[in-house]
């Protein structure tokens, strides 16, 4: 099953047409995108036996983010073994780096982003997944069943002020208006043939510059999920980036950075693509 936030409300997508849940269940479920989580299980009961005949058809113009105000969003740093060669770590043991992007960071698939005066901002694709069922001490082996689905995010950061001070200032780097685009929609795991196997990439101005598989992730999904939810409960609806790839501009020789005019495509097959234009 695939879900939308179309023009704020929540559509369900059946043969590329948009179904409006509100309207379709006679009020039993809001129209809020975020409301539908806290229902996940009720939700997905009633979706397999709905009429789900008709629709309109999709505008992405106005797809907002699949889940737009998350009580809690984690994103995973140095996540895959090319990324932290790349950015000069060591693997990490035990437990990933784990910061935040603030909520506000949070958009739909097809944006403007400014970007920040004498900054130098980077790309960073990645697979997000959402929370359907709050998770707490769950096993390594439960974790899907928590999962309501994943999407396409670009965690793009800003790396001046994410080095800057004595300790470095990740979460607010990584934290300007624009830069947690997620979508184009959220798809039900049961939907691929391996949720633990999905291709992303990232190209700037039609230039590919990165390309990795879930599978090469130091922590999985399920993974993420059973150590975050072993230290706190994860809430229906929280947002987990779940690292990106090599290839980002910090790693490269010489450094690059977005530029205003610059088009920035993430893409996750089998989920859809974001698209972002870089502005001054």
């Amino acid at each position: 099953m695939r879900i939308a936030n179309l023009a704020g409300r929540l559509t369900v997508l059946v043969e590329g047409r948009a179904i409006d849940v509100h309207t379709a269940s006679r009020g039993a479920f809001s129209a809020d995108p975020q409301a539908v989580y806290a229902r996940w299980a009720e939700f997905r009961t009633w979706a397999a036996g709905a009429d789900l005949a008709g629709g309109r058809p999709v505008d992405v113009a106005e797809l907002g983010a699949p889940a737009p105000s998350p009580r809690q969003i984690f994103a995973i740093g140095l996540n895959y073994r090319e990324h932290v060669s790349e950015a000069g770590f060591t693997t990490p043991e035990g437990m990933p780096p784990v910061f935040t992007k603030y909520a506000t960071a949070l958009t739909g698939p097809v944006t403007e982003v400014r970007l920040p005066q004498g900054g130098h901002t980077d790309w960073e694709a990645e697979l997000v997944a959402v929370i359907g069922h709050k998770a707490h001490n769950v096993s390594e082996a439960d974790a899907w069943s928590h999962v309501a689905g994943l999407t396409v995010g670009q965690d793009i950061s800003e790396r001046v002020l994410q080095m800057e001070g004595p300790a470095p200032q990740f979460s607010l780097g990584k934290s300007y208006p624009g830069f947690a685009p997620t979508g184009p929609w959220l798809v039900t795991p049961d939907e691929f043939d391996d949720p633990d196997d999905l291709e992303l990439t990232c190209s700037v101005n039609g230039e590919v510059v990165q390309h990795g598989h879930t599978r090469q992730m130091i922590f999985s999904v399920p993974a993420l999920v059973a150590k975050l939810s072993g230290i706190l409960p994860l809430l229906p609806g929280d947002v987990i980036f779940t690292g990106t790839p090599a290839g980002v501009g910090l790693g490269r020789t010489p450094q690059r950075w977005l530029a205003p005019g610059d088009e920035l495509l993430s893409s996750v097959v089998g989920i859809g693509e974001l698209r972002q234009r870089c502005a001054d």
